[in-house]
């Protein structure tokens, strides 16, 4: 996405934003009970803002446009008729989920134009959200790829199903399938995430050495250490976005890794910095030269060493690194 199309979205995102300021505040000239109702709308939707954003980044893999879905579901659910809703997460979530699914498939079409390998917006993230397990799957940077090789309608299947809990009906409604079909899209979906998931859970220790062991060797420019802990199979994807330099294709291979990170990428730059942190509920560095963010390089730790080294270079999607993401579900 250029730099035109960046100010268009932010200019839509301000508008949303304004739309839902005035939603909220309710207009002097409807009455106290209108007022009161508004209020209660509102806090519905700040209880459960959380979960909301969530739902939406899970399947669009995009902090921005999970914004702009939350105040397109925000306008919805201040018009509906609040007494008739029995549950009001059930119905915010499905509402969130239609929004998203809708542009999730406009963002498969602009994604089919994009320069070089894409990866998530990253998130950083507490250390607390790698406590639920799910949770941490559900947003790290490996099963957001693996959701991107289903259909829009599959992903969406899978996110309320296997992350949220939503009964089957709840999201035949949310995607506008059947019962059967939305069960058979669960069954295809999570047979393709299983046979793409880490093979085990990887303990904190593990995680621990593997990852400090990798920065280490990234800061020392220790190739050896790098191959080290480096699995022979590792893959390696850089998004620059078309603004930055970044690698063309995904990169296979300990060896051919290890000299594309240690050496091409960062041959010839001074102020090298590396900043530990959470993001998207795993380990990750922040990169700094002369003290500006370069990027977000995040990894996947499988048996003791790396399988998966994710680096996000695209300024566009950088805004979220300087301040903690609360997710939830």
């Amino acid at each position: 996405m250029g730099s035109a199309s960046g100010r268009a979205q932010a200019g839509r995102a301000q508008a949303g934003r304004a739309q839902a300021g005035r939603a909220q505040a309710g207009h002097a000239d409807e009455g106290p009970a209108h007022d009161a109702g508004r209020r209660t709308a509102t806090e519905a939707f700040v209880a459960h803002r959380n979960l909301l954003f969530t739902v939406a980044y899970e399947m669009l893999g995009s902090a921005a446009d999970a914004e702009d879905v939350l105040q397109e579901t925000w306008m919805r659910w201040a018009g509906v008729d609040h007494a008739a809703v029995l549950d009001e997460r059930a119905y915010l979530v499905r509402i969130v989920a239609r929004q998203a699914l809708m542009r999730l498939r406009a963002l498969g079409r602009r994604k089919e134009s994009y320069v070089g390998p894409w990866l998530p917006e990253p998130l950083l993230t507490s250390p607390d959200v790698a406590e639920d397990v799910e949770l941490a799957e559900s947003v790290s940077m490996a099963m957001l790829l693996v959701l991107e090789t289903l259909t829009p309608t599959e992903r969406a299947v899978f996110v309320l199903r296997e992350v949220f809990a939503l009964p089957y009906g709840e999201i035949a409604e949310a995607v506008g399938k059947s019962r059967p079909a939305v069960r058979q899209l669960a069954h295809r979906a999570r047979g393709h995430v299983a046979a793409r998931r880490p093979r085990r859970v990887v303990s904190p220790a593990e995680t621990r050495d593997a990852f400090e062991a990798f920065r280490r060797a990234i800061e020392t420019g220790d190739l050896q250490g790098l191959f080290d802990v480096l699995a022979p199979d590792v893959v390696a994807l850089a998004d620059g976005g078309g603004v930055k330099q970044a690698v063309p294709r995904p990169v296979v291979g300990a060896e051919e890794v290890g000299r594309v990170f240690a050496v091409g990428l960062f041959r010839g730059t001074t102020g090298l910095s590396l900043e530990p942190v959470h993001v998207n509920a795993g380990p990750a560095l922040i990169v700094r030269f002369d003290g500006e963010v370069d990027g977000v390089m995040a990894v996947r730790i499988e048996d003791g060493l790396i399988t998966g080294l994710y680096y996000v270079r695209n300024p566009e999607k950088l805004s979220r690194v300087g301040r903690e993401t609360a997710v939830s579900r």
